[in-house]
C-alpha cells in the first residue's frame, strides 16, 4: 500500500461495497468481512469490520491490517483465525466475499 493511503474500513453491516464487475484499466478490490471476538471486539469498538483487499490477499494481510487500526497495539498478538467457519492458517489465500474471524487465545478451567 503506498504511504499515506488509508485502507477503507466499512463497517461490515454497511452497504458501501466497490462494484464488482472490471472496467478497462481498472481492477477492483474484494470485499472480505472480518469478525471480531472478545478482546478484540471490545478494543476496536465493533464485533465486525469490511475491508477491501487486493487479491491475492491472505490472513495475514488482514491481521496486519487489523493490527494498524487504532486501539490495537495492546491485543494479543497471535489470535486464532478461522476463515468461513474453518481455523486457517496466515499464508491462506482469501477471495472475494470471504469471512474472517478473529479468536484471541482463551485461557481458564
Amino acid at each position: 500500500m503506498p504511504i499515506g493511503v488509508e485502507p477503507f474500513v466499512f463497517p461490515a453491516e454497511s452497504n458501501r461495497r466497490l462494484p464488482s464487475t472490471r472496467f478497462p484499466g481498472y481492477i477492483f478490490g474484494m470485499n472480505v468481512t472480518v469478525l471480531l471476538f472478545a478482546s478484540y471486539a471490545d478494543r476496536l469498538g465493533a464485533g465486525s469490520l469490511a475491508f477491501d483487499l487486493t487479491p491475492g490477499a491472505t490472513v495475514a494481510d488482514v491481521l496486519g491490517r487489523v493490527r494498524a487500526l487504532p486501539g490495537a497495539d495492546r491485543l494479543p498478538s497471535e489470535p486464532l483465525v478461522a476463515v468461513n467457519e474453518r481455523y486457517a492458517r496466515r499464508d491462506r489465500v482469501l477471495v472475494q466475499g470471504d469471512e474472517v474471524a478473529i479468536i484471541p487465545p482463551v485461557a481458564g478451567g
